[in-house]
């Protein structure tokens, strides 16, 4: 007799129903696809968001896509595919321990930078001049999905991935969209911190002390000690939430960290040269419509849309190739 048997997709849904908490996000409640499908009958919808995901070819650019240091000599600094994997594993601990939906959890951890520019926020700052307000990174991973390359991902899903930024506003509308947040935040807070020290722009002892107070040591203890801030303070008050005092010694941290790391003055060379290739490459694409690879031409979309959605989509070395090759036309 085997030792193995099918789990199908009603299975799947029933312990939902019977195991996570009441606030938890069903997979059968959920308010659906743009296009209606068939329902896969292993998977439950999030699942089969997180699978398509995983498969996408934005996912996998996110390998050569800066975090924070733009081409940094050694090979374990953070990607901003090795954030999104500890984003997403940081999001799946804090799901697991407050019975919140797993696999929602995931697919928009998984999802959440995918519209990321070259260059990390520095490429932001370099688009925002060509549309109106702010262009965020969130909205443009929300487009990948919807527009470039469409996966019809369910609507909580694509939810989660919009507003998983802090800045954006309103908040996501499930528990396991603000699980993204926090994971976000810890994960860049801790392993952003062990770069900078390995590049020797800080050190340990630099660290603002009530962030030591508060999280212990530096790496593994840091992670697990805001997880549990969060989870605690979860429980306590029925959302996903964390405490007053862990969350003001997070953003003393935080705000250390752009002070001494993301804003330093003696990377400003650096930041003007990825704003000067994002800016040529834009301009380019936008006077050239027709260079723009068909995967990436929207139909109805207008040159400086056309041109920000191929030029956001390039990796960091592809980007500096593209501008090398144009500038020695």
């Amino acid at each position: 007799m085997s030792g193995l048997i099918r789990r199908t997709r009603q299975e799947a849904e029933r312990r939902e129903r019977d195991l996570l908490s009441p606030a938890a996000t069903r997979s059968e409640n959920t308010r659906g696809r743009t296009l209606p499908e068939e329902s896969d009958p292993f998977r439950t919808a999030f699942e089969r968001d997180r699978d398509r995901i995983l498969h996408s070819k934005a996912f996998r650019r996110l390998k050569h896509k800066t975090q924070v240091f733009i081409n940094p000599d050694g090979d374990h600094f953070v990607t901003r595919l090795t954030h999104t994997l500890q984003v997403t594993q940081i999001g799946r601990a804090l799901a697991v321990t407050i019975g919140l939906n797993e696999p929602l959890t995931e697919a928009i951890c998984l999802g959440h930078d995918v519209g990321h520019s070259p260059f990390g926020h520095i490429g932001e700052e370099a688009l925002t001049p060509y549309v109106t307000g702010e262009w965020h990174h969130a909205a443009q991973s929300v487009r990948v999905f919807e527009v470039l390359e469409p996966l019809n991902l369910t609507w909580e899903v694509r939810d989660g991935i919009r507003a998983h930024s802090w800045k954006v506003e309103p908040p996501p509308s499930t528990p396991e969209g603000m699980v993204c947040r926090f994971a976000d935040r810890i994960a860049y807070l801790t392993h952003d911190v062990d770069d900078a020290v390995r590049a020797g722009v800080i050190r340990y002892g630099d660290l603002p002390p009530e962030a030591i107070r508060a999280f212990g040591e530096p790496g593994s203890e840091w992670i697990g000690s805001m997880i549990e801030a969060v989870a605690t303070e979860s429980l306590l008050v029925g959302e996903v939430s964390m405490d007053d005092a862990h969350l003001e010694a997070m953003n003393v941290l935080r705000d250390f960290m752009f002070a001494r790391v993301y804003l330093r003055p003696d990377v400003d060379d650096q930041r003007a040269e990825a704003i000067r290739v994002i800016h040529h490459l834009v301009d380019h694409y936008r006077d050239h419509p027709d260079e723009v690879p068909d995967s990436y031409r929207h139909h109805g979309a207008d040159p400086v849309t056309a041109a920000i959605d191929y030029v956001s989509g390039m990796t960091d070395p592809f980007a500096v190739r593209d501008y090398e090759r144009l500038t020695e036309r």
